[in-house]
This record gives structure tokens, sequence and C-alpha cells, in this order.
């Protein structure tokens, strides 16, 4: 891999990771709601996700999704069904947040649960799991070990990611005693749990180009 190869991919990935989605929005939310290292947890969920798929790509088998129709609607549905969901808990979650001068208010999500739903989240997000196919093979070469390019490619993707969302763990989890009010949690609550039902809704309407 040339160094210009490479600067072309941080570029990219850098467009990817900072552009809004149900990654950055989930680990908004789970850092107002449960505090910022469970927004942490499920970032990594998220980011393990991406990496899993980035995995089946370079071993060829992400030609499959990118190829068969079959495949990607049956992805997007449960990825769609899986946002609305999201949604929906979302919007209708206590109205508590986790401050440094916040107590808790009801039950706190484990870290374990956390990672699940970052996990889950990351999984069920068809485009990105497409840029992962038809975007990440491009930038290996297949004259060469693979192993060490992804290992290259990848930790820079897990490294750049990671740090865009725990930006904005810290941001959201700063705020959050500013928001130690039912009403205004309640708020967030709402939109956060809309903007998750619209993606799922964005998600339905997308089309694999071919």
């Amino acid at each position: 891999m040339t160094l210009t190869t490479y600067l072309l991919y941080i570029t990219a990935v850098a467009v990817l990771v900072i552009s809004p989605g149900p990654t950055m929005l989930m680990c908004i939310t789970r850092a107002i709601q449960h505090g910022w290292d469970r927004s942490l947890c499920a970032g990594l969920g998220s980011v393990t996700a991406a990496l899993g798929a980035m995995l089946l790509s370079a071993l060829g088998l992400g030609a499959l999704l990118a190829a068969s129709e079959t495949a990607f609607t049956i992805l997007k549905v449960i990825g769609a069904a899986y946002l609305i969901y999201l949604g929906i808990k979302t919007w209708n979650s206590p109205a508590l947040a986790m401050g440094k001068n916040t107590p808790s208010v009801g039950p706190r999500m484990s870290r374990s649960a956390s990672y699940l739903q970052g996990f889950l989240v990351g999984a069920s997000n068809p485009k990105g799991l497409l840029f992962a196919a038809a975007f990440f093979p491009q930038f290996m070469n297949a004259s060469s070990a693979l192993a060490p390019q992804f290992a290259i490619l990848g930790g820079t993707f897990a490294v750049m990611e990671l740090t865009v969302l725990t930006l904005c763990a810290f941001g959201a989890a700063s705020i959050a005693p500013w928001l130690a009010s039912e009403t205004r949690i309640r708020w967030v609550n709402r939109a956060c749990g809309g903007i998750f039902a619209l993606m799922g809704g964005v998600v339905l309407t997308m089309r694999r180009h071919t």
C-alpha cells in the first residue's frame, strides 16, 4: 500500500465517521441517559460490528451482500425494524440523565447491554455494511498478505471511529446536568427516538446500486 492510497483511505474514513448516523446518535443518547462509560461501551460494540463486516469483506464474503438483491433486502428490513424498535424504546425511555451532580432515576443500562446494543446498531446498518463490502476491498491488495493490510486499515478505522464517538460521549455527558429536568430529558428522548425511527424509514427506501 502506498502512502497516497493510505491518505486517501484516511480521508474517506474521516468523512464516514464524522457523518451523523445511528451509531453517533446512540452514543449521544446513552451518554445523556446512562453516562459516558455506557456510551463508550455502545461505541465499542458498534466498532466491533464494523470490523467484523470489514473482515468478512476482506475474505470475499462481502461480495454476496453487494451482489445479492435478496440478501440486501433481508438485511435492509432487519436493520430498519431494529432502528424503528430502538426509536420507540428511546421515545418511551424514563426521563433520566446521568451527570457529575445528577443521581440516576431508574435502572442504568449495564455495560454488557450497552455493548450489545451498540453491536446490533452497527450490524443493522445496511449502508455501513455495504460501505465495508464495496469500498474497503478497493484498498486491499490481493497479491500481498491480507492480515497486515487488514490490521492497518481496520485499526485506522477503529481509532478514528472511537475518537469521534468518545468526543460525542463526553460532550453529551457534560451537558447531562443541564438536562437534569424531567421535561428536558423527555423531549430529548422523543427527539432522539423520532430520529431513530426516521432513520429506520430511510433505510427501508434504500436501493442496492449495481
